[in-house]
């Protein structure tokens, strides 16, 4: 099936949907976003699995939300999924100069630096700080916030600074935590731990973003990791007739090493 005509059936179901769907008819462009963001962050994880099945199931999910999305701004008279395409397609010209005209960007972080300054001096973004959503991850919002601060020349030239930050970071947090003590379970936090806890977070972001590693991903990589090996603890000891939650923490140690080893 030719590419045009799959889009152009995919955009009448979604029309059809809209119209014969109680629940599809329900919806507004704020009940939508949830799952717009939530197909985002599968899209993220089919693609971190390295399954391009997975990834080209969570892919068409994601485009029907984009379907959706342009359905209810042309109900409102705002544009339509033409606009969208044609809107992008303009703004991918704009802000690739070294492609399509005579600019010159013969590196990744070139190319960077020109999209800043095509915001800036086309688009009329006013500000270091314009158009960072208040809605983003924390850790996806401090990455995208040390970017727009690097764009105006604020950064560490090397990978010391941002480890020294690190280090200080840490020292201070070591600082607090020895002079407030460590709190009762379930109970309000200190404030200047939680305060030096977010300076420690917010340098390794930074330090993540020199190191071109995305904290987001890597954090849920980790996460995936962790549950991966204390389930396998859990086997491990099961295996041994013992309950992995019930066992002093040196014999679960001891257990999710072994656990590490198997599944590195």
């Amino acid at each position: 099936m030719p590419l045009g005509e799959a889009l152009e059936e995919l955009q009448e179901l979604t029309r059809r949907l809209r119209r014969d769907c109680p629940w599809d008819r329900e919806q507004t462009a704020r009940t939508i976003v949830p799952h717009t963001v939530e197909e985002a962050y599968e899209v993220a994880d089919a693609a971190g699995l390295g399954d391009p099945e997975k990834l080209l199931d969570e892919l068409g999910d994601l485009l029907f939300q984009v379907y959706f999305l342009a359905l209810l701004l042309e109900e409102e008279g705002d544009g339509g999924l033409e606009q969208v395409a044609r809107a992008v397609h303009a703004k991918l010209v704009r802000r690739h100069p070294h492609v399509f005209g005579e600019v010159e960007a013969d590196t990744a972080g070139r190319v960077r630096e020109r999209w800043d300054e095509v915001k800036t001096e086309q688009e009329g973004r006013a500000g270091i700080f314009h158009d960072v959503p208040a809605s983003l991850p924390g850790l996806l919002q401090a990455r995208k916030l040390q970017r727009r601060a690097v764009a105006a020349g604020f950064d560490w030239p090397d990978l010391d600074g941002p480890l020294a930050k690190v280090r200080e970071e840490l020292g201070e947090l070591e600082a607090e935590v020895a002079r407030t003590g460590e709190p009762s379970p379930e109970t309000e936090p200190d404030a200047s731990v939680a305060h030096e806890l977010g300076d420690l977070l917010f340098t390794v972001v930074n330090l993540a973003r020199k190191l071109n590693v995305d904290p987001e991903l890597a954090l849920r990589s980790t996460n995936a990791r962790f549950v991966s090996r204390v389930e396998r603890a859990e086997e491990l000891a099961a295996a041994q007739g013992e309950r992995w939650s019930e066992l002093p923490l040196e014999e679960q140690d001891r257990y999710y090493d072994q656990a590490k080893e198997e599944t590195g």
